[in-house]
């Protein structure tokens, strides 16, 4: 259900949903979007958007909020295919691993430095 709110969410911001997926933990989005809206701005409006969704539906949650950080990654067309089905995949993909395992080799496989006190909540929760 938060799954198509967030696919409307995009819609009204005149942005293009592709695929929305994820697990009790994550979400992954692959959307174009208008040059003219910064990918911050995208998340910001998502986030505000469907938790406040989220919240008013009592779906479980005392108060729901997303976490401050997100990952954001550019997909080139001949991609396009691969992440749509890796999105669609969530519930089977981690089967096999936590959201923290693929976050990491997402970034070690695109050479991303980084350093793990500007990474998410999870790092704290190990």
């Amino acid at each position: 259900m938060v799954h198509k709110y967030i696919y409307g969410i995009i819609l009204g911001l005149n942005g293009y949903p592709v695929a929305i997926n994820g697990t009790n933990d994550h979400v992954h989005i692959l959307s174009g979007f208008r040059p003219a809206m910064s990918i911050e701005n995208l998340v910001r409006d998502i986030k505000r958007s469907s938790a406040l969704y989220i919240n008013a539906s009592h779906m479980g949650y005392s108060k729901f909020k997303w976490q401050e950080g997100y990952g954001a990654f550019t997909v080139g067309y001949p991609n396009l295919d691969t992440v749509y089905k890796y999105i669609l995949n969530q519930q089977e993909h981690h089967k096999k691993g936590s959201f923290k395992e693929e976050y990491l080799e997402m970034l070690t496989d695109q050479g991303i430095d980084f350093s793990t006190e500007y990474l998410y909540e999870f790092y704290d929760q190990d």
